[in-house]
């Protein structure tokens, strides 16, 4: 099949982190078919993820002139015809890219979709007679579907890119490098996913006692500004960056990060896609159900205690909420959280 297919286009229109854990993949795949062209089609907000990877272009389908609804895909469908596609690969695999896949479909192009597991995902989530097993990570289920397409993909050996230059607004911001670059994204979607804020004070207390050490905190909007805030006062090493630069300017920073501990969050998948090494906490949901970081040690995701809390993991998403678990993170003990992260550190 592969030696017709020069042309590919991707269609992953999701959340942040679904997103960027498809650029890994992506990576290994024009690696490995450097005669490949692939076009990426996904909200406008994430182009930087991709600037970087050869051969592979960018396509917002959130412009106000293609618009929305059916309409809307018959004109991505005739824009990605423009650019003389030759195959779809669909990791979104949801109602308006099934339509897109029946046009290319329709006039001979050969498509492939993202397995989502939803049964296996209600086995390992349901209260009751629980199958506790880890799923296939999803990038794995990606590259199942280019291989689908005729491009079986090795993930066993990553490619990362070098660290990106940091302009001068995050040079004056994060100052010279001395000791180890912290990150820490606290927040997640949903509040089943968010580890106790009394318990992450004293997460970045401890790390901040490293005066050589900077920790930088991220988030978004003024609520969870004012949080960081609180988190870094009296600490000149805590260095909140929730609102003092741009998007493309925080991708610079996280990937001259030594390390990221983050929630089941994007920031978790941004950090991964750079290879930086990235810690997790994991409340409602848990890495088996396949959305673990990319290239991380299982060892590297902590889990809230399921001896107490059985019915762990609750959901895919964390958008769950049951009676009697508002406390499951409480069992990631503060200390466990900097062991991890030292012993981590004490290995670059």
């Amino acid at each position: 099949m592969s030696y017709k297919i020069k042309h590919i286009a991707v269609i992953r229109r999701s959340a942040m982190g679904d997103v960027a854990m498809t650029v890994p993949v992506l990576r290994q795949l024009v690696a490995q078919y450097p005669e490949l062209k692939i076009t990426v089609v996904s909200k406008g907000f994430f182009k930087p993820f991709f600037d970087d990877i050869p051969n592979v272009s960018f396509l917002a389908a959130d412009t106000p002139e293609r618009g929305t609804g059916l309409s809307g895909i018959i004109r991505l469908f005739r824009d990605l015809r423009k650019l003389k596609v030759d195959a779809l690969a669909d990791l979104h695999n949801v109602l308006r890219s099934k339509i897109l896949r029946l046009l290319f479909a329709m006039v001979g192009k050969n498509t492939a979709s993202t397995d989502k597991a939803r049964a296996e995902k209600r086995a390992l989530i349901r209260p009751e007679n629980k199958v506790f097993k880890p799923l296939k990570p999803v990038t794995e289920r990606h590259a199942e579907v280019f291989a689908a397409l005729g491009f079986p993909i090795d993930l066993s050996h990553p490619i990362f890119p070098a660290n990106k230059q940091m302009d001068e607004v995050v040079r004056s911001l994060a100052g010279a490098k001395s000791g180890q670059w912290i990150g820490i994204a606290p927040f997640a979607q949903h509040q089943g996913k968010v580890y106790p804020a009394d318990l992450m004070q004293q997460v970045i207390d401890q790390l901040a006692e490293n005066a050589s050490d900077r920790i930088f905190l991220f988030g978004a909007g003024n609520a969870e500004t004012d949080i960081l805030n609180r988190f870094a006062k009296g600490r000149e090493n805590v260095i909140v960056v929730a609102g003092k630069i741009k998007f493309t300017q925080e991708l610079q920073l996280i990937s001259n990060l030594d390390l990221m501990l983050s929630m089941d969050s994007g920031n978790a998948h941004i950090a991964a896609m750079y290879g930086v090494k990235t810690v997790t906490l994991w409340g409602a949901t848990h890495p088996f159900t396949g959305f673990a970081p990319f290239a991380q040690p299982l060892g590297n995701a902590l889990t809230a205690d399921r001896e107490q809390f059985p019915k762990l993991p609750t959901s895919v998403y964390g958008n769950v909420k049951v009676a009697g678990y508002e406390d499951a993170m409480r069992t990631i003990a503060p200390d466990t959280i900097i062991a991890k992260i030292h012993t981590l550190l004490a290995s670059r």
